[in-house]
């Protein structure tokens, strides 16, 4: 078998059946951002922006390394921008500068509740 058959026959992310760590199964309460993450997923889908299929094949584009470092819904984040990027929704800039108001105000929210704190 070539291998464009094998990477035909299996995606990046299809590890079934590999040799691999165990994976590690644990309940647990999602995070505020993880339910945001799957809002923003049935907002994105509703509005037909971003449908499962689109998705999913975002994250499968991601490629095995990049799917290997991030969490269940960090790939579907980082699938979501990749998405608008391309679609022109969202331009990398325009995220970039968010990202940045978002941590200036968590750095100025911390300090704040560490003052607070301290008095």
């Amino acid at each position: 078998m070539t291998n464009t058959e094998n990477l035909v026959k299996r995606l990046p992310n299809d590890i079934g059946g590999l040799a691999a760590e165990p994976v590690k199964q644990a309940d647990h309460e999602l995070e505020p951002w993880e339910k945001r993450c799957h809002a923003l997923a049935d907002v994105l889908d509703f509005h037909k922006i971003i449908n499962t299929e689109e998705k999913r094949c975002g994250v499968e584009a991601l490629g095995s390394e990049m799917v290997g470092k991030l969490t269940y819904y960090e790939r579907w984040i980082v699938a979501f921008a990749n998405i608008l990027f391309r679609k022109g929704v969202l331009a990398p800039t325009e995220l970039a500068l968010k990202m940045k108001e978002v941590e200036t105000r968590f750095d100025t929210d911390s300090a704040n509740a560490a003052s607070r704190a301290r008095a």
